[in-house]
Parts: structure tokens; C-alpha cells; sequence
């Protein structure tokens, strides 16, 4: 009924219009036809590889990479003739050429593309499709490469999302990937993931008893009494007695207790005394403690209160699932510290917006596991996510996207937010919500550590300080320009990683230091009313680079087939043509280049963070490539984010030989916006791996990164070799990241998260047995060298999966998390349908009826063909479904 009016009130608009008929009606009907009868399907046809690569080159595709892909616009309603409308669009892929007559499309900024009809499109006529044929870069080997949310708009007219696109589940726009299109290139050899494949990857992991792993911890201690056996009886509740422990702590704890049903008023007594000087010298620090569980009392023996809530969090994984019924926990002697001081996890609600419940969800759960650092990255290109006193345009405007294409109400469209602010591209915590999280996490012995991106990164403080100016400019130029971050003189062309034009700030600007001092003391203020002194600073300094000045591009001309053609000639390094910078270089003998104003930058940024009396400074270690740990008044902290098999385990090294703390960022283990396996049904990036799933998470070894050549692969599924070329000097941790261009949701947010946040936490706090000592020059060759030896490594992982499935799992789903099930394997041999699953004790189901009746599987069954999925242990919840035949 609604398409039928529409439909005739457009017949009447595009063909009967009068004198009298409004234009902004007009422009409107035909936003609304399409908006409702135009359906959206993305067609990836080929990759363009081979001699067909010669056109990737010539079209200027980075690498020389490029696919051939369709934008179907199918019409289900009555003809529409009007060509007077846009229709925007994401897309991460740029769009090299256009190969339909009827259309262009313009690129707008960042992944914001506008598709226009040209004088050669006829109209949609009913019920037929119109192909948009194009070439873009790179490859699309998941749905999630494709973004939702197109959007229609016309002159005078409202905007409106084209109703199939206004979707999460992007098998609804994009049509399925197969064959050769899963492949990144002909030396692809990644295992594309299912059942069958999958039942082979799981079936060393067996289940085991649930007798043999009740009395294991999570993670691993360091040391415990393998001959102590019986339980304790919990079912008159225990009694908490820790006179020392902080309460807030305590509460925290005994909040995590009372989810699993534990009575904690009750009788049974846990006796907690903190006395560091009691300890042994290895477990004699933060954290460290010493638990013994026996049937009368449990004893802790902690360092300090990190150590007496770890205690506690250790008794707490000796709960079992089934606690309802199920009363009693193992009897255990424990010595444990942590492996590493720096146990993290980096989060982005800059990309898309988390809500502050799915973060003190998280903050939960590392507590639960030992995890100690909480990075939030708070700003990027894409939306500023704080509320700063006395700049209320930083989240006005740039905690907003909507299509205000002058940027004068918010930022543009991106990542799939399309035009409207009802969605998480908008949002933003507010000066108490950020003070509720610091004061939670706080409470759980986690240190929250605020990352400003800058340099580059920066777009959306820079239009929000640019709305700033122009709102002062007329009344009192002192005050609009005295945090404004751009040189509005700059002729600097260059474009970010991310696809921007004007994204990075300008470091030559006296305003640029005022805006960061201003932001850092606001930041501080929050954390000492929290009650938690600001002691880490995280200013980002990644990727201040024009990417067309990088090796995937040669001057026009050159003859590098696997490089993209690009005249360099107009292209600049950020800040280049910057008057204000050209000027300082010239002035600052330390000076020679535009490129030394990154390095420079660095440094005063250091100065203003040190000034503030904040401890530590901390950047990707991109940003400190050029600066000298010795010119900075603080200590600097680097995350490592660079491919082991793209030299990444020696840069770790070299950047404690430069005297910079390391943690180990590592994006091919330790990105959580990369997809969990080959499929192209799962989410996420994959520019450094096609995959990370728990196990690979579980395998990675950080104090000795050559080892991983030996027990993982590269971004194509090939070997490859590592030899340490320097002495290792220690790191300082590891930590986890989750990125959030392609998660837009809190449920996405959580899938991507968990459950490899618990193998994260295994690495950081216990030091596997078969983690092999460094030793320099000794080379790691994939599928030759056997060094590490992968009995063991599987045996412990067994242990691990079966106590995540059979016990963690279950736990989690009490505190609302929506973690990913896995999807099962299976296979159907002589006529029974086999099934396994990543985590052993998870509850496989399957179905003959195309999943009209689903029965659990329990022993093999006759079966042709069949439908599984895995289940959660409360019931309530499904993997993705997989077939097998």
C-alpha cells in the first residue's frame, strides 16, 4: 500500500505536474521513490590480476590492485524518470573508473562517494535493474568491505536511506563471494573455513573430563600443587575478611561472586592479608599473591591490593558453571604474579561509537582475567568521543555525522552511518560518564589511559575547531583563533590512509599547542575527581603521511608493473606548503624538511605532558620512528604495531634498544577487528591477516617473537622465516586492539572482542612452557625448523579451549556479553554426520528441515546432508549456521 501511493504520487509528480506543483515536493517524491523501490545489490565480478593488472596500474590503484565490481540498482515499483536526484555511498575500495556511460561517481572525503546520473540514464523503469559497472581498489574478499546506509537526496529535499541498505547484515546488499573471489591473489594458499575444513582444524582439540579441569585457573598461574586434591564446600556462602583490600575493590569483586550465585554473607571464611614482604622474590610484585583453598578456609597472601582482588578473581574462576547445583570448588595451593606489567586492551568508539554499559562490560571482564590497562582511543578522523569543558564543539560537531556536506552541523557521513544521527556514528561520553569509567575501572585495577590522536588522525577536532572559528571570528578573533588547528593557508596536497584530504593538524601554530594543553588539563581534571591521577598520556602519532608518496606508487610513466601509476608531481607531504610551517623550517636550524616537523611535534607535545606532571607518554610506534628517547623529558611507551613477517618482532627490539618501552600491538595476532576465520561471512579488516581466531591468539608467544614464524602463517597462508637480529631486552607488555571502522554496534563490538580477550589474557599474565628463551641470530623457519614444540603448545591449548567452553562461557553469558559462538565443524562419513567445535563442551545442534527443528547432537547420526550450529550454554543464543554434505 505505502510503494502503490508513493508510486502514484510520483506518476503525478514526473508526469502530470501543473504550474502549481512544488519543486521541493517534486525533488522529495522521487527521494522517496527510490529510497523505497530501488534495491541495492554489490557485485564483486573479478580481481584484476595477471595482465589485467595493467590496468590497476594505469588507473593509479595503489600496488597495482583492483577488482572489477557492480552496483545493481534494482526498481520493484513503477517507473521513475527523473534524473534530478544522488545517491551517497561508503565505500572503503576507492573507485578508480567508472565503466557505465549513465553514471559518475565523485569522491567526497574520507569513504564518502556520490554516485549522479549522467544525460545518458533513461530512468529506472519498473521492475528492471540498472547495472553501475566500476573498477575499485584492492580486492573484496568479505561482505562486511561493503558498508551500509546509501542514501538518496535531491535538491530541497530530505535525505532518505534506500530501505535494503539499512542493515547490519550485509549478505542483504552483497551477493555471495565464491571461488577465486575469496582469494587475495594466486598465492592466496589461506584455507577458506567450512564444515568440513573447520572439523579438521578442531579435531586435535578433544574434550576432556570436567573432572581433570576443575581445579584449573584463568589464566594460568604461575605455579600450583598438582597433588592437592578434594574441594570445598561453598553452599553456606563465604565470608570475605580483607581489612587491608580497598573497598571499592572488594565490592567490585564480590559483585562478580554474587552473579554466580555465591552467597557471600554467609560462613565459609576467606582470610585475605596483604603483607608483600611475605612473599617470594618472583611473585614480590604487583599483583603477586599466594591462594591456598582447603575444606575449612581459604588463605590469600597478596602483595598489595592488585594481588588480593587477583586472589579473589582466581577463586572466583574455580566456580564451577553449574554452581546452581554444584556447591563445592577444588581444593587448591597457588603462587602466581604476572608475566608482563602491562596487560591491555586498546578499544576505538572514534570510528563508531560504543555505548559507556558495553564498556564497563569490558572493563568487567579484564578484571575477571588479570588485565590492567583499558586504552581508549577517543578521537579520530571519524568523530570526537569526549566531552571537553569549554569546547563544546568537539562533540557538537564532532561527536555527530549527518549529511551536512559544509560540515557546519557535524562531520560527514562515514562508515557506513549514512545521513542521519540515530545511529552509533553519533555519540559521545559525557564528563560524568568518563568519570564513571575511570572510578570503575579504577575499582578493578585497571589504569584508563585517554589516546588524543595527533597528528594525523585528527579531522574531526580540526572541523570542530574550525566551526569554533568561524562561530567567533566576527565578534572576537583572539578567541577564534586560539585553539584552531588548521593553516587555512595550507596548500598541501596529500591524502591519509583513510582516504581524507585535510585530516591532519597543523604543528606550526601556536593555537595547535593551546588546543592540546587545554584538552590534556580538562582530561586530567576528570581523572583526579575520579580519583585516579592521570599517569599515561597516549597521543597516538601514527600515519602522518600522504600515502600516494609511499612505495605502492610510481611517478606516471615508470615501468614497476606491481606499483600504481600516480603523478607525484602534485602531490605533497602533509604541511608542506603550510606557510606557518614553511616559515618554521626555514627558522629552526634542527629543521631540513617538512618531515622533521612530525618529530618536532612529538617533543612538544611531550613537554606540555610532562609539564602537566604526567608520567608517561605512549604512541604508535610509528610516531617516535624519528624521535630520540633521550630528547624527551618522559618516559615514552611504543605500541608495536608492524607484521612479524614484515619485520615486525625486530622493531620490538629496536625500539627498546632506543630506550622506548614496548608493548607488543602486533595486528596480525592482536587486531580484534580482523575477521576470526577465512569465511567471507565474518567481519572485519584483513590487511595484515585473514584471520585470528582464540587458538592463534593463544599460540602467539610475545617474549620470544621469532617463534610465531614456526607456529603460525602469513597474510596469504605461506610460510615465512624470522631471525632476531638484536638482543631482546624485555617488553613492557602486550596488548589487544579492537578497531571500529566495520563494527557499528554494541553487539558487533562484543562479537569481535570476545572470546579472544581471554586467550589475550592467558598471554599476558603466564608465560607459556613453551614459550622458547630469545636468542639472537637463531632463525624460525615456517614449516621446517621445530623448535617450539607443538605437542605441548596443543596439549595446553586442549586444556584452555575445554575450561573456555565447559566453564568461562557459561559464566559470561550471566553478565549479558554477547561473545561469538563459534560454528562447528562437521562431516558426513559412511552416511554419520560427525561434529566438533572450537570449544569442546559447547552444545552442537543440528537440522535436516532447513532449520525448521533443530536436535542436539550428541553421537554420530545417519544424515545426507544437514545444517549445524553451536549453542550457548544459557540457551539463549546461535552461532552462524554451517551446512555440510
Amino acid at each position: 500500500m505505502k510503494r502503490t501511493a508513493i508510486a502514484l504520487g510520483l506518476s503525478i509528480a514526473l508526469v502530470g505536474c501543473s504550474s502549481t506543483t512544488s519543486p521541493v515536493a517534486t525533488t522529495q517524491s522521487v527521494v522517496d521513490a527510490i529510497s523505497t523501490s530501488v534495491q541495492v545489490t554489490y557485485v564483486v565480478n573479478q580481481k584484476l590480476e595477471g595482465d589485467a593488472a595493467a590496468t590497476c596500474k594505469t588507473l593509479g590503484a595503489e600496488w597495482a590492485a583492483c577488482q572489477d565490481a557492480t552496483i545493481q540498482l534494482t526498481n520493484s515499483g513503477s517507473a521513475i524518470e527523473s534524473a534530478d536526484w544522488e545517491i551517497y555511498f561508503h565505500s572503503i575500495r576507492r573507485i578508480l573508473e567508472v565503466k557505465s556511460p549513465e553514471f559518475t561517481i565523485e569522491h567526497i572525503n574520507g569513504d564518502l562517494h556520490k554516485l549522479t546520473p549522467t544525460a545518458e540514464f533513461k530512468g529506472f523503469n519498473a521492475n528492471a535493474t540498472v547495472d553501475v559497472n566500476f573498477i575499485a581498489e584492492y580486492w573484496s574478499l568479505f561482505e562486511t568491505d561493503v558498508m551500509p546506509r546509501y542514501y538518496v537526496t535531491a535538491e530541497n529535499a530530505q535525505p532518505k536511506v534506500i530501505s535494503n541498505t539499512d542493515t547490519e547484515d550485509m549478505s542483504e546488499i552483497i551477493t555471495p563471494l565464491t571461488g577465486e573471489n575469496l582469494k587475495r591473489h594466486a598465492g592466496d594458499n589461506n584455507i577458506v573455513m567450512n564444515a568440513n575444513t573447520r572439523f579438521e582444524a578442531n579435531e586435535a582439540t578433544a574434550q576432556l573430563s570436567a573432572a581433570s579441569i576443575a581445579n584449573k585457573i584463568i589464566p594460568t598461574p604461575v605455579w600450583q600443587d598438582d597433588k592437592v586434591q578434594g574441594f570445598a564446600d561453598l553452599s553456606a556462602g563465604i565470608s570475605i575478611n580483607a581489612p587491608a583490600m580497598k573497598q571499592s575493590s572488594l565490592d567490585a569483586v564480590t559483585q562478580r561472586f554474587e552473579n554466580f550465585g555465591v552467597n557471600v554473607a554467609g560462613s565459609y571464611p576467606v582470610n585475605i592479608t596483604i603483607a608483600p614482604q611475605q612473599l617470594e622474590n618472583e611473585f614480590a610484585k604487583s599483583g603477586g599473591y599466594t591462594l591456598d583453598v582447603s575444606a575449612d578456609s581459604t588463605e590469600v597472601l597478596a602483595f598489595d591490593n592488585a594481588g588480593a582482588l587477583y586472589a579473589l578473581q582466581s577463586i572466583a574462576s574455580l566456580v564451577p558453571s553449574d554452581f546452581a547445583v554444584n556447591k563445592n570448588i577444588p581444593q587448591v595451593s597457588v603462587k602466581d604474579a604476572p608475566n608482563f606489567d602491562y596487560r591491555g586492551m586498546e578499544v576505538d568508539i572514534a570510528r563508531n561509537f560504543h555505548s559507556k554499559e558495553s564498556l564497563l562490560r569490558l572493563l568487567d571482564q579484564m578484571s575477571a582475567y588479570k588485565m590492567n590497562k583499558f586504552h581508549l582511543h577517543l578521537t579520530d578522523d571519524e568523530g570526537w568521543r569526549l566531552a571537553i569543558p569549554g569546547l563544546p564543539e568537539l562533540t557538537d560537531i564532532g561527536g555527530k555525522r549527518c549529511h551536512d556536506l559544509e560540515e557546519n552541523t557535524c562531520l560527514l557521513p562515514q562508515l557506513g552511518s549514512g545521513p542521519t544521527t540515530d545511529n552509533r556514528g553519533t555519540g559521545y561520553l559525557t564528563k560524568a560518564d568518563y568519570i564513571e569509567l575511570v572510578q570503575y575501572a579504577q575499582a578493578r585495577n585497571i589504569e584508563v589511559i585517554p589516546e588524543i590522536d595527533m597528528p594525523a588522525h585528527a579531522r574531526a577536532g580540526v572541523v570542530a575547531m574550525e566551526a569554533r572559528y568561524n562561530k567567533y571570528k566576527d565578534s572576537d578573533l583572539q578567541k577564534a583563533e586560539e585553539y584552531r588547528l588548521a593553516d587555512p593557508d595550507d596548500k598541501s596536497v596529500y591524502t591519509t590512509i583513510q582516504f581524507y584530504n585535510d585530516g591532519i593538524l597543523n604543528p606550526c601554530m601556536d593555537s595547535t599547542y593551546n588546543f592540546i594543553g587545554k584538552v590534556i588539563a580538562e582530561v586530567q581534571a576528570m581523572h583526579q575527581e575520579a580519583g585516579q591521577p592521570l599517569k599515561t598520556w597516549h597521543m597516538g602519532g601514527d600515519e602522518a603521511k600522504n600515502i600516494h608518496l609511499g612505495n605502492g606508487y610510481e611517478q606516471t610513466g615508470g615501468t614497476t608493473g606491481w606499483k600504481g601509476d600516480k603523478d607525484l608531481t602534485k602531490e605533497s607531504m602533509p604541511w608542506a606548503k603550510s606557510p606557518q610551517c614553511v616559515a618554521q623550517v626555514a627558522a629552526d636550524d634542527s629543521l631540513e624538511t617538512p618531515h622533521d616537523l612530525g618529530p618536532m611535534f612529538v617533543k612538544k607535545v611531550a613537554n606540555i605532558i610532562a609539564a602537566a606532571g604526567i608520567e608517561k607518554t605512549q604512541l604508535w610506534q610509528d610516531g617516535l620512528k624519528d624521535v630520540d628517547a633521550k630528547d624527551l623529558p618522559l618516559t615514552a611507551v611504543a605500541n608495536v604495531w608492524e607484521t612479524l613477517y614484515w619485520g615486525g618482532a625486530n622493531t620490538s627490539n629496536h625500539m627498546t634498544e632506543k630506550g622506548f618501552e614496548v608493548v607488543q600491538s602486533h595486528p596480525d595476532y592482536l587486531y580484534f577487528d580482523f575477521p576470526y576465520e577465512v569465511n567471507s561471512k565474518e567481519r572485519g579488516y584483513y590487511w595484515a591477516t585473514r584471520y585470528t581466531d582464540s587458538k592463534k591468539v593463544f599460540k602467539f608467544s610475545p617474549n620470544n617473537l621469532p617463534q610465531n614464524a614456526e607456529t603460525s602463517k602469513d597474510r596469504d597462508g605461506n610460510n615465512f622465516n624470522i631471525k632476531g637480529d638484536t638482543e631482546n631486552r624485555g617488553y613492557n607488555g602486550i596488548s589487544g586492539q579492537l578497531w571500529s571502522e566495520s563494527v557499528r554496534t554494541d553487539s558487533q563490538f562484543e562479537y569481535m572482542v570476545y572470546p579472544r580477550i581471554l586467550p589475550l589474557a592467558e598471554r599476558a599474565w603466564h608465560k607459556a612452557s613453551w614459550e622458547l628463551d630469545y636468542v639472537k641470530d637463531r632463525e624460525f623457519k615456517g614449516g621446517d625448523t621445530t623448535f617450539v614444540d607443538a605437542n605441548k603448545q596443543q596439549t595446553e591449548w586442549s586444556q584452555f579451549a575445554n575450561i573456555v567452553g565447559q566453564r568461562e562461557l557459561a559464566k559470561i553469558d550471566k553478565t549479558g556479553v554477547q561473545y561469538r559462538l563459534p560454528v562447528p565443524g562437521g562431516k558426513i562419513e559412511s552416511g554419520k554426520l560427525l561434529t566438533n567445535v572450537a570449544f569442546p563442551g559447547l552444545e552442537v545442534q543440528y537440522s535436516t528441515d532447513a532449520g525448521s527443528t533443530w536436535t542436539t547432537w550428541t553421537k554420530p547420526v545417519s544424515v545426507t546432508s544437514a545444517e549445524l550450529r553451536t549453542v550457548s550454554p544459557d540457551g539463549k543464543r546461535f552461532s552462524r549456521i554451517t551446512a555440510v554434505k
